[in-house]
């Protein structure tokens, strides 16, 4: 019951959706970067939306299933073969024991994701079997993966077998047709014949150290990604943003699509990798809904901010989960409860 790692490509890691609640002793969250990609890899196989999954950036890798299994891709689309065939991103797979899949370059967005029906079995760190690469911590014995490594999947290869029967006979075995349910919502605003990723953003804890103009300079300028953005920020380059009396504070906490300002008054995104403190004012926090769309940015390009409400974040979140919850109700709507496997319920 198992996937071999035969290239794993650039960066490969397994994620789930982060280590809450151990931000007071230290721990980052971590988690997919782009958690929308990777809730909906995992309800396209049937699994609970929170099960560790595969994140690839750039190119993915090339796997052996050793077993039969059910899998989906979803995220950054990339040209992707199963034992040499085309196979569609946003939709769930079959693989039969022995097969190849491999994926290719992503020609948009950063990271892709790979769900396997049941979920990669990786050891439970602190309630969540997510990466930290920093802290060599949880995922595949806290590292990215590398030629030759050997996952533990939850499902023997005659489950997924009956579970892909399962699957057809529900005619929930086509790519998804709805591109918000592809992705999620997405914003974006026109700026000199340009399309830019709009991102939404409530004011954060010290948007009062900033003057009206940087305030404002926040809320109209863009930004473009420098190189020097990864898991744990995305450090923007463009005008630069006004203080009062200068961006530093004393540390205080961060969390993930905070928006800290440096002293050069350039923005900084807090991703997934975050760290728990920060001690540069916080001039707003990126809504939840808007993460994902920041996750799949590449260097070079550019982004805008936009403010927002508390009430419209929470709006959003819910569109989003209205999305995945048709995406769940595909399966969910059509089948009956089959089994137990390791004390969880499986349709």
């Amino acid at each position: 019951m198992s996937i071999c790692i035969l290239d794993p490509g650039p960066l490969t890691i397994v994620q789930d959706l982060g280590r809450s609640g151990s931000a007071a002793d230290g721990y980052r969250s971590c988690g997919a970067a782009d958690s929308y990609s990777a809730r909906l890899a995992n309800l396209l196989v049937g699994n609970a939306a929170g099960d560790a999954v595969l994140e690839t950036t750039l190119r993915g890798p090339e796997l052996r299933f050793e077993i039969a299994t059910v899998f989906a891709l979803t995220g950054a689309e990339t040209p992707a073969q199963l034992d040499g065939q085309p196979v569609p991103f946003f939709a769930p797979l079959f693989a039969p024991a022995g097969s190849v899949l491999k994926i290719g370059m992503a020609k948009e967005g950063l990271r892709s994701y790979l769900a396997v029906w049941g979920g990669i079995l990786v050891p439970v760190v602190r309630r969540s079997r997510s990466t930290d690469l920093a802290c060599h911590l949880g995922g595949f014995q806290g590292r990215r993966l590398c030629k030759g490594d050997v996952l533990p999947v939850a499902m023997p290869g005659d489950s997924a077998t009956a579970w892909w029967k399962t699957i057809h006979r529900c005619k929930a075995d086509h790519p998804l047709g709805d591109a918000a349910a592809c992705t999620g919502a997405r914003l974006w605003r026109w700026e000199q014949n340009r399309r830019l990723p709009l991102l939404r953003a409530v004011p954060g804890p010290q948007w009062e150290a900033f003057t009206p103009a940087g305030q404002q300079t926040f809320t109209h300028g863009s930004y473009q990604l420098t190189a020097d953005c990864n898991r744990m920020a995305c450090k923007l380059q463009g005008p630069v943003i006004e203080t009062v009396h200068g961006s530093d504070i004393l540390s205080d906490g961060i969390v993930e699509g905070s928006v800290q300002v440096s002293s050069s008054g350039q923005p900084i995104v807090m991703l997934a990798d975050h760290q728990t403190t920060g001690g540069y004012a916080k001039i707003a926090t990126v809504i939840s809904a808007d993460l994902p769309a920041l996750a799949q940015l590449r260097p070079g390009q550019q982004v805008a901010f936009t403010l927002t409400d508390p009430a419209r974040a929470v709006a959003a979140a819910r569109t989003q989960a209205a999305c995945l919850k048709q995406v769940a109700d595909r399966l969910a709507a059509r089948t009956t409860p089959k089994f137990i496997h390791a004390g969880r319920l499986f349709l």
